[in-house]
């Protein structure tokens, strides 16, 4: 194995890690939730239907971007596999990442355009999920397969490290506590307003900064096998890709597999981009604590993601993911169960349990290591499968396969969770969607053959 090569494929899930956990999970969600709720009450809304509208209009932008992704990554990756390329579509991908990310500078505080944040945050989202199909798909080229879980799981064990120390430098140096200082207890670096939230809007400027300098080892040690440059050919890679999808048909491994993956991580992508609004609004928690709420789910991530990778070379990826799902559900049944005030139907007192948190604040603080350590096993775990499904020479369109799997319901999780709140009027019913499609794919998963399948 190539040290240097796995290092650098390594660095893209360090690099990219903080779209997910600045801006998806943990910062920029919730300042967007603020400012829309305070837009909506503005405009005449109750607090609690402003929050279930903040909600929902985030819901309804994540799924027109799982919409595009699903629609556009399978073809992207047949027809980078008939061009035997996929470095050149990292890099037009990562310019999206970054244009998007740093555009989130301009969600201000008053008189927000919310609109025009949702469509720069979907067009960073597009970026980083197009640009991870193609590093994914270098994955089996790596390493023989009885390391490819091993590899997997560092792989997003590193990339959660990467979460920790940008969100820990983003709460310590730039975000502004309601005091208008950071948590290290100083003035937001350069100068930043804490009044116009200057420091807590530079996340999207300093996710796209980290992006760019931490690419560098990718750049610099990742290199495409030594393989004939073919000319791009759209209808040729079609017309591989309608065969690779009319295989399904006789694939009965593979097809399961990818519906089992199309529901568990529609779920969890809607848990961790609707986690921290649901702190925001629900508890009413600040950028700050959510944030230290991120510190501690992205530190679970990491250690559970490394060892998930060894449990799953030991029993394998479909152990893994199964233990992930179950945990994952449980954790969105304390969700619908749980507001400010009470658990399950249960008053909870005011008294402050530690650190002037309560009983719900405590249980959600929980919640968020369960979320941070299922989530990253899954997806590690995920990648394996995937794997055992695939070839080397086809990776790309695999995994393209295997992100339209991931994304042909993208929209799914989202709708339902902004539909159910409309209807609702509550944000925690809101969650009730994703314990049914996170049981789907458990239910799923029961027929997926552990050990892949032949290749056709």
């Amino acid at each position: 194995m190539n040290r240097k090569r796995i290092w650098g494929w390594w660095f893209f899930d360090w690099a990219s890690q903080p779209f997910h956990t600045l801006l998806l999970t943990f910062i920029f969600s919730i300042y967007f939730a603020e400012v829309a709720k305070r837009h909506f009450i503005a405009m005449g809304d109750s607090s609690t239907m402003a929050g279930a509208h903040a909600q929902a209009l985030w819901g309804y932008g994540l799924a027109i971007s799982g919409a595009v992704i699903a629609l556009l990554a399978p073809i992207l990756g047949a027809i980078a596999d008939t061009s035997g390329r996929r470095l050149p579509w990292v890099w037009l991908f990562s310019i999206l990442y970054v244009v998007g990310s740093a555009g989130l500078w301009w969600l201000m505080p008053t008189q927000p355009a919310l609109v025009q944040a949702i469509v720069l945050f979907g067009i960073g989202l597009i970026g980083v999920e197009f640009a991870t199909i193609f590093t994914n798909a270098m994955l089996p080229g790596l390493a023989p397969r009885h390391e490819v879980g091993r590899l997997s799981g560092s792989g997003y064990a590193f990339g959660y490290l990467g979460g920790v120390v940008s969100l820990a430098l983003m709460l310590a140096l730039f975000a502004e506590t309601p005091g208008g200082r950071t948590l290290a207890g100083i003035p937001p670096l350069f100068g930043l307003d804490p009044v116009l939230r200057e420091g807590t809007r530079f996340v999207g400027p300093f996710t796209a900064i980290w992006y760019v300098v931490f690419m560098l080892p990718f750049f610099l040690w990742v290199r495409e096998p030594d393989v004939a440059r073919r000319p791009i050919r759209v209808r040729a890679a079609l017309h591989d890709l309608w065969a690779l999808v009319r295989s399904l048909r006789h694939r009965r491994s593979l097809a399961l597999w990818l519906l089992s993956s199309m529901f568990s991580r529609d779920a969890l992508n809607a848990l961790y981009g609707f986690g921290g609004v649901y702190a925001g609004t629900v508890l009413g928690w600040p950028v700050f604590l959510a944030g230290i709420f991120g510190v501690i789910s992205a530190i679970s991530a990491a250690i559970i993601s490394w060892l998930g990778g060894r449990a799953d070379r030991s029993f394998g990826p479909r152990a893994v993911i199964m233990t992930c799902i179950l945990a994952l559900t449980a954790v969105c049944t304390l969700l619908v169960g749980m507001d400010r005030n009470s658990v399950f139907g249960m008053t909870v007192g005011a008294e402050p349990l530690l650190a002037g948190l309560r009983l719900p604040d405590l249980i959600f603080f929980a919640c968020g290591a369960v979320i941070g350590g299922a989530g990253g096993a899954l997806q590690a775990a995920s990648r394996t499968m995937m794997v055992r499904h695939t070839t080397e020479a086809r990776a790309t369109e695999g995994f393209g396969l295997y992100a339209l799997s991931g994304k042909a319901t993208a929209f799914l999780a989202p709708f339902l969770i902004a539909l159910s709140t409309d209807l609702s009027g509550s944000q925690r019913i809101g969650f009730l969607p994703l314990i049914v499609i996170f049981l789907v794919a458990l239910v799923l998963l029961g027929w997926v053959d552990p050990e892949g399948e032949a290749q056709p």
